[in-house]
């Protein structure tokens, strides 16, 4: 074999372990998106450090503020809603726990409000779940969206978690949820 023969071999084999590395990443990437695992916070774990809003490979987390409404009680003074100590019982921004406006409030019935969460707006910083887990029923907690998570192989903000909220479980297993807290 002549060293042009020889190279050009050699130059195939590099090829086709490219082609076959970059297919089996997608190939694990699509195993992992698609059926066998996905990352999951413990919302019983969570401290709401703020590292979810904050490490997230995204530009804006793809953790979100999610409502237990079975759990909430609908109150006037929301501990996830206002914060703490504030003067009057206002919308003003200034009286918000929330420092991107993701919760508002419609009034139902004297004394009860709904509360809903802005998913586009909620950048994940976990300040409304601290409120309302310090001063109400703890209704309000995060979870990882998994339309928006990439689902990476290692979670930037598992890595960074203080509580080890953050686990990697089976599409089997049911969300950890607040619903039945």
């Amino acid at each position: 074999m002549d060293r042009r023969d020889f190279l050009r071999t050699c130059g195939t084999f590099i090829a086709a372990g490219a082609a076959l590395s970059v297919g089996g990443a997608l190939a694990t990437k699509a195993k992992g998106r698609d059926g066998d695992v996905f990352w999951q916070i413990d919302p019983f774990a969570c401290t709401q450090c703020g590292r979810c809003a904050t490490d997230c490979v995204l530009p804006v987390s793809a953790v979100k503020c999610f409502h237990a409404n079975k759990v909430c009680g609908y109150c006037d003074l929301c501990g996830g809603y206002y914060r703490p100590s504030v003067k009057d019982l206002n919308t003003a921004a200034e009286n918000q726990m929330c420092p991107t406006g993701a919760i508002t409030r419609k009034f139902v019935e004297e004394p009860y409000f709904e509360y809903t969460i802005d998913e586009n707006l909620c950048n994940g910083c976990g300040k409304c779940v601290k409120g309302c887990t310090s001063f109400g029923n703890g209704s309000l907690f995060l979870q990882i969206q998994q339309d928006l998570c990439q689902n990476c192989n290692e979670c930037e903000i598992a890595k960074v978690c203080p509580s080890d909220a953050i686990k990697r479980v089976s599409y089997d297993e049911a969300y950890k949820l607040k619903d039945h807290a």
